[in-house]
């Protein structure tokens, strides 16, 4: 009887709880930080945003559980997946609240996210466009985003504030950051596994006489948090919302789709369309659901993905466990209340060891490329500085429609986008030949004029 591959490996409860909350605690941040965004943005008090931040909680661990367990077979990917709230579709939320209220918004979210399932299937269709040439350059620039982001949470997001950039918290952030070094790499078995998980707990254990560890909050969260569906009222469909909801669902699916195959790509399980399909509704069913119960379309967390490449343990169920303690969190507000209580430097001190994990991924699957081909080199050159323009030089599209900015302020849709199109345009025709030589162009048919005689073309012609 053979034994089930890595992916499908049931592990015992405590380890799957023990993991499980290690993933929580790496892709917390990132997921309320959506709704605080979008609250501000949008003028919310703090208790509407606090309903916000609960709902999207609740809609990422039912998300995650669909992904990692599967939804019979209409939805779920059946990988060690972990969502959250995604930045794509901030702007267009914001915009669309903005022009024609926060119920257009929910509207048009909802549908989008319904038109995202009816597409889902055609647009796994081109899984076999997304070789490592397209994914590793995907990955590549993921990682080095997602650095960025990571260094943000170590210095803090108010450059006015007395805190922000201090030596203390830098040196929070490098104690965290060795200390998951030496378990990674010095430790054994499940002590090596749980290095992240090690390194945030010293993080915030040094963090307590350091003055970072704020309490206030968890007394004043509510016990019980349920989200009232369509609390801001029936939802309106304006169509110049909905198109908006709907290119901002195109550009998750384009994310999503490299971000489970570099999860086939770090576990050995091999990514059919089915799955990818799948997937894909996944993601459209929680633009569903977030419509319904005021929240925000989900992704894949890439951070997790970088916990899943640095721990090596692969299996679906650990991230299963992983959404119901974020179902847990988003019904329980206190729960939550207190996993925000740990302190950025120490979230971004880890952050900085998983997202360049991924980066070095990245780099490993780019070299299943041929990269002694200058055209493939050339593809990942242009990629890979395209994706990460956006990333490296902020407010280089503001002057751009608002529409356009939903695709071309994301480097990673950005780059996925540009690796695909180069590579079906020089991989997959008849001009990639002639670029490589093996089709002669045209004008070369002509017949050569006859070499003058004595020169050296002649007599080689001789």
């Amino acid at each position: 009887m053979t034994s089930p591959h890595p992916v499908d490996t049931r592990l015992p409860w405590h380890r799957l709880l023990v993991f499980g909350i290690q993933h929580v605690l790496i892709m917390y941040t990132g997921c309320v930080t959506v709704p605080l965004v979008f609250g501000a943005a949008a003028g919310l008090d703090k208790s509407t945003v606090a309903l916000l931040i609960s709902a999207d909680l609740l809609v990422a661990g039912i998300i995650t559980m669909v992904q990692s367990l599967g939804l019979g077979k209409f939805a779920g990917a059946r990988l060690p997946i972990i969502t959250g709230a995604t930045f794509v579709a901030m702007s267009p939320m914001i915009l669309i609240t903005k022009d024609y209220g926060i119920q257009a918004m929910y509207g048009s979210l909802l549908l989008g996210g319904v038109i995202g399932i009816a597409l889902a299937w055609p647009f796994a269709s081109l899984v076999r466009f997304f070789p490592p040439l397209v994914s590793g350059t995907v990955l590549t620039v993921v990682g080095i985003s997602l650095i960025g982001v990571a260094g943000g949470l170590v210095v803090g997001s108010d450059p006015k504030a007395a805190t922000f950039a201090s030596p203390s918290r830098i040196a929070l952030a490098a104690a965290v950051l060795v200390v998951a070094l030496v378990c990674t790499v010095l430790g054994r078995g499940v002590w090596s596994q749980l290095g992240v998980l090690i390194a945030l707990i010293v993080g915030i254990v040094i963090a307590i006489p350091m003055g970072l560890i704020k309490l206030d909050g968890v007394s004043k969260a509510s016990w019980l948090g349920v989200p009232h569906p369509f609390h801001f009222g029936a939802p309106h469909f304006p169509v110049t919302a909905v198109v908006a909801m709907t290119i901002a669902m195109a550009v998750i699916f384009a994310e999503s789709t490299a971000s489970m195959l570099a999860i086939g790509e770090i576990t050995g399980k091999p990514v059919s369309r089915g799955d990818l399909a799948r997937g894909l509704i996944g993601d459209g069913l929680s633009a569903v659901l977030a419509g319904v119960l005021n929240s925000f379309a989900d992704t894949i967390f890439n951070q997790n993905v970088g916990a899943l490449a640095n721990t090596r343990v692969f299996s679906r169920y650990v991230t299963a466990v992983s959404g119901a303690i974020l179902v847990l969190l988003g019904l329980v507000p206190r729960f939550g209340a207190l996993v925000a209580a740990v302190p950025q430097p120490v979230v971004g001190g880890v952050g900085l060891v998983l997202f360049a994990t991924i980066a070095v991924i990245g780099v490993d699957t780019l070299r299943k490329a041929d990269l002694s081909d200058r055209v493939n080199l050339s593809i990942i050159a242009v990629s890979i500085g395209v994706g990460l323009v956006p990333v490296l030089t902020k407010g280089m599209f503001e002057k751009f429609p608002s529409s356009a900015q939903i695709i071309l302020n994301s480097g990673i849709s950005l780059a996925a986008i540009t690796a695909f199109t180069l590579n079906l345009v020089f991989n997959h025709t008849k001009l990639g030949e002639y670029a490589r030589g093996a089709v002669t162009p045209a004008a070369s048919t002509v017949t050569p004029a006859a070499p003058e005689p004595d020169t050296p073309d002649a007599v080689a012609a001789t």
